[in-house]
Order: C-alpha cells, then structure tokens, then sequence
C-alpha cells in the first residue's frame, strides 16, 4: 500500500509512519522541513518536502492513502487543509483521506459532544479554537459524499506512548480499564494502518482507547 502522511514528524506522524513501514507499506513523510524528518525519521525515510498548503493533485497522485497529521498553532488551519484534500480528490475514486480528529466532537454518557463541557469550562482559554475547528473539521466531512476519506478521534487524552492493545468504538467518549479516557500514539497509530489494511469505516469516524 502507498501511503503519504501529512506532518509526519509531530508525536502522531512519527507513530503512524514507523507502524506502517514496520508493516511493510511504502511510506512517504510530506513535511516542509527534510532535515528535520531526517533526524526524526531516519535516513532511509522517503521524504517529500512541501507546505502542506502547496501540495498538488501530481504530488499526492498514486498514493492509496493520504493521511492528515498536520499540526498548526493556527488552529484554522485544520480545517482549511481538510477542505483543500477534499477539493483536490473530489471524484478520486483510488485515494483515501485519513483524518485524525480530537476527542470534542465524540459524545460523553448524556449524548452531548465534549465540545459543550469543554466551551463551558473553558470559554476564554487559549487553546479553545482548536477543538472548536476540529468539531468544524468532523462536521465538514460528513456532507462529503464524492470523496473516500475515514476519520478517527482520539480519547480525552491522547499521549505519547507505546502500542499496547486498544478498544474500538463509534462516536463515544470511552474509557480504559482504570476508568481513563485515554489511548496512546502508538495504539492509535495501530488502529488506522489496521484500518488501512482492513477497510471498515468508509465516509465514517471511529474511535479508539487504550483497554
């Protein structure tokens, strides 16, 4: 399988990227700076260097999957690159868009997204915009219907770590045997080459947490 991941240096890139290749796809790192995807990913890592916001339909063309890992401090930003993917694989029926979402839009036991308890808490802080663009991003993906593209949600918490073993689920808040709300970068990264390579959740989001 050709694989391209977008921001495959940052925590979630890095763990994608050496699941896929110790699985034996063939793995391309797209990252604006080579020398620093060198030094995180190796020497052998297949590079491309390019802004996120330049690729072209001739830069992703011929990969299978393209997965969207980007980071920004822009929190805007998430969204406008969905959007630009979206545009450039409308009507593409070989390629599959690869979101990885955050935790706000995924429902606690009342059935409200996190998104309100979040917006309640923590109204003026900071950092509010970027789980309110990811809502936006989620809720932007489902009008798509010309495009294949899958996404996943991580937990309330999601940390750097190992892959140990995780919990599948849809739209729902979860929680690990402790009773944490957490999966790792490791076992989220199992669980999309997992999908990749066993297709289930076509024009859908899924979630997963740490067992």
């Amino acid at each position: 399988m050709e694989i391209g991941i977008i921001g495959a240096t940052g925590n979630a890139g890095k763990a994608i990227f050496e699941e896929a290749v110790r699985r034996g796809h063939d793995v391309t790192a797209i990252v604006r700076d080579r020398e620093k995807a060198v030094e995180v990913l190796g020497h052998e890592a297949k590079i491309l260097e390019k802004d996120a916001f330049s690729l072209s339909q001739a830069d992703l063309a011929g990969f299978d999957y393209v997965i969207d890992a980007f980071r920004s401090p822009k929190a805007y930003e998430h969204l406008d690159l969905a959007a630009k993917l979206i545009r450039l694989f409308r009507g593409n029926k070989h390629t599959t868009l690869f979101f990885i979402l955050g935790a706000a839009s995924l429902k606690d036991p009342s059935g409200n997204r996190l998104l309100k308890a979040i917006l309640a808490n923590n109204a003026n802080a900071p950092w509010i915009e970027t789980p309110l663009q990811q809502v936006h991003e989620y809720d932007f993906l489902t009008w798509i219907d010309n495009v294949n593209w899958t996404a996943i949600s991580p937990q309330g918490n999601f940390k750097v770590g190992p892959a140990t073993e995780y919990v599948m689920g849809t739209d729902q808040l979860m929680q690990n045997t402790e009773g944490e709300s957490v999966v790792t970068t490791g076992n989220v990264a199992v669980a999309i080459v997992d999908e990749i390579e066993h297709p289930k959740h076509l024009r859908q989001r899924f979630t997963v947490v740490d067992k």
